[in-house]
């Protein structure tokens, strides 16, 4: 049911370079059109070598989620001890029907019934209220999809995200804590969409041939 490689990279630098290799869950939704920040257009000049990608790893807010993440996983553990976590550091998993797709997880689960599903962390600093309307009652589609890909490339039975909505009023930090729970059974035709379309692209990537721009929806 499982059916996935794991690569233990040694450091993170061989990490970024292998999980350069095929589909990762921070692209996914650029292919379908659905990344505010990157094109389809613009992920395949990456991914055949005519871009390098920008690195953002030292902005503040990419540091925070990346310090916050193993504090974030602890919590989740206190508020849901039904289920067990495990996290590795630098792994990647890669889908042995379709290798060129992948996985970085910030946790994996387990429940009492042997399920298995998927933890994402993410952690948002909120400045407008339309920021936050993306996350009323819904997870906002780039991280939709990420999850989406990550559920494709294990085999998993459900995803949990949980998000940190962070806001600063004056002098007062507040954070908000929103979980949003996926059964892959609900999400079977936007999993099969997806994965329609991750494969197209990939398609595109070892041909060579740039594939026509998917426009956002409006």
């Amino acid at each position: 049911m499982y059916s996935y490689d794991i690569i233990d990279c040694p450091d993170r630098e061989t990490w970024i370079r292998e999980r350069g290799k095929g589909i990762g869950g921070s692209d996914a939704a650029a292919i379908i059109g659905r990344n505010p920040y990157i094109s389809n257009t613009d992920l395949w000049e990456i991914k055949t070598g005519c871009r390098t990608p920008v690195d953002i790893s030292d902005k503040p807010y990419v540091q925070y989620g990346v310090r916050a993440e193993e504090h974030i996983r602890a919590l989740f553990a206190l508020d849901y001890p039904e289920y067990r976590i495990e996290h590795h550091d630098n792994r990647i998993l890669r889908s042995k029907q379709y290798p060129f797709l992948q996985a970085s997880l910030d946790g994996e689960l387990f429940d009492h019934e042997g399920r298995r599903g998927v933890l994402e962390i993410k952690t948002s600093n909120i400045i407008t209220g339309t920021q936050r309307e993306k996350w009323n009652d819904r997870i906002p589609d780039n991280y939709y999809i990420q999850v989406l890909h990550y559920l494709l490339v294990t085999g998993y039975d459900f995803a949990v995200l949980r998000a940190h909505l962070i806001s600063v009023w004056g002098a007062d930090v507040r954070t908000q804590v929103k979980h949003y729970f996926i059964e892959q059974t609900a999400v079977k035709d936007d999993l099969d969409y997806l994965l329609h379309e991750e494969i197209k692209f990939w398609g595109y990537v070892e041909a060579g041939r740039k594939p026509p721009l998917v426009l956002p929806a409006i």
